[in-house]
């Protein structure tokens, strides 16, 4: 059964730049094109920014090279500017711990910096607010206008109605690749990812789960930093849960439950992830409906395997979940440059670098060379066969493990400040993608804060 839409005139607004999603990276990707002086209006399907890094993740990971698991090396913090003055935000707000050393685990990442995620929303929105963009919230991309390889606009919908918003450059950060699909862009969906709906569970006690960790010689990951008002507090834990009771372990495998967890407050696991795997991809809606189902359903069994085990969180409750299912990925967008496993891995630079980078999702197992770090190049963001669409976040880098490191939060967020600049700079310049002269670039990255490798 098909229906054929009658044609309609729709009212229209244009602007230099169009940021569609604003989650993790379109919040910078917003904030670095409006400071670059575009006119800049950002796309966002909820009411709120922050996108994972409010909803699926446990901590930004990570502004630092990962120096601690290799005797000698430099300390250095790779990711600054816009990434770093969010981060500086919420410490101000109390909604951060500052970047709380590991004292466990500090293979994984030598850094954590947990937050917390409704302050994470009101100043990411401050700040979009005080930059001048236009925010378009409650909102998705449901076409895109296309003239040959330009997009000239995209068709929105909102409880207002249906709505074009024209721009001269895009940057896709939907998480979907909503614009870029819509565009025509090519791109497969790999599925290579659980699901998640992560919980906020409060009447808990951080104390106490580290006892019941540390009485099963469990513990893998352990910080301590700002939490409450007080330094030198445990801000993050995680445990082995094959070596936890029996019903735990078990109930925990058939939830997809991880033990990892990071607060900025007293009685409160701001982070619990309950993880299902989808036979098909996110992007099948009826599959996507039942497995929200499933997760609500994972969720409350999550809270009785804490009160029936876990001493102090006997009358642990949901205090927060996501409004929806998070993906790690879900349309993968075919890019000028794919990076690949071996760039990730043997610290590998570019002519066209970005910023830096040195955290990996599946360290130890897999680790950034010498505790040094790669760059993400230009021509990655270039979204192939438009000229005027970059792409930033879990859009880009097709092989699964070099995507372990760049669709983390902080990757995407410096991937975000170089698409905004970089979308900014085309616009106001008249330019293409490929047009934009890479020095040009550098130039408003250096001066925005963004660390490259010396």
């Amino acid at each position: 059964m098909a229906y054929l839409e009658p044609s309609r005139t729709l009212p229209a607004r244009s602007f230099d730049v169009v940021v569609a999603g604003g989650g993790t990276g379109g919040v910078v990707a917003a904030l670095a094109s409006a400071r670059q002086g575009a006119k800049t209006a950002l796309i966002e399907l909820k009411g709120y920014t922050g996108g994972i890094a409010v909803e699926g993740g446990t901590a930004l990971h990570s502004y630092y090279n990962l120096w601690t698991a290799f005797p000698g090396v430099e300390k250095r913090q790779l990711v600054k500017g816009i990434p770093q003055e969010i981060v500086d935000r919420l410490m101000r707000a109390g909604g951060a711990t500052g970047h709380a050393a590991m004292l466990a685990g500090h293979d994984y990442d030598a850094v954590c910096t947990a937050i917390d995620t409704e302050i994470y929303k009101l100043v990411t929105l401050t700040m979009l607010e005080e930059a001048g963009v236009v925010l378009c919230l409650n909102t998705m991309v449901v076409d895109a206008i296309v003239d040959g390889p330009t997009i000239r606009g995209a068709i929105v919908e909102s409880h207002q109605g249906r709505e074009a918003i024209l721009a001269r450059a895009f940057v896709d950060t939907t998480g979907y690749g909503d614009l870029a699909a819509r565009a025509g862009a090519r791109y497969v969906e790999p599925n290579d990812y659980p699901v998640v709906n992560s919980i906020g569970l409060a009447n808990v006690s951080l104390e106490a789960y580290y006892e019941f960790i540390t009485s099963h010689d469990a513990l893998t990951q352990y910080a301590r930093g700002w939490r409450s008002g007080a330094e030198d507090q445990i801000v993050r834990l995680d445990g082995r849960a094959s070596a936890m009771p029996e019903g735990f372990a078990r109930e925990a495998a058939e939830i997809g439950m991880s033990m990892v967890t990071t607060t900025v407050h007293d009685n409160y696991f701001m982070f619990i992830k309950i993880n299902y795997r989808m036979d098909v991809s996110p992007t099948d809606r009826d599959a996507a409906s039942r497995a929200e189902v499933e997760l609500r359903r994972r969720q409350a069994r999550a809270v009785e395997l804490f009160r029936r085990y876990v001493p102090g969180c006997e009358r642990a409750f949901i205090a927060r979940t996501s409004p929806s299912l998070t993906i790690r990925r879900g349309r993968l967008i075919t890019c000028d440059y794919d990076i690949t496993r071996e760039d990730v891995l043997d610290a590998r630079h570019f002519d066209d670098d970005v910023f830096s980078y040195g955290f990996h999702d599946s360290a130890p197992r897999l680790q950034i060379r010498d505790g040094g770090s790669y760059g993400i190049p230009y021509r990655a963001l270039r979204v192939a066969g438009l000229e005027n669409l970059l792409a930033a976040g879990m859009l880009i880098t097709s092989d699964h493990d070099a995507h372990m490191s760049t669709r983390n939060t902080v990757a995407c967020m410096g991937q975000g400040q170089a698409a905004g600049t970089a979308a900014a700079l085309c616009a106001l310049r008249d330019e293409g993608t490929r047009e934009l002269p890479y020095s040009v670039l550098r130039e408003a990255l250096e001066r925005d804060g963004v660390v490259f490798a010396g």
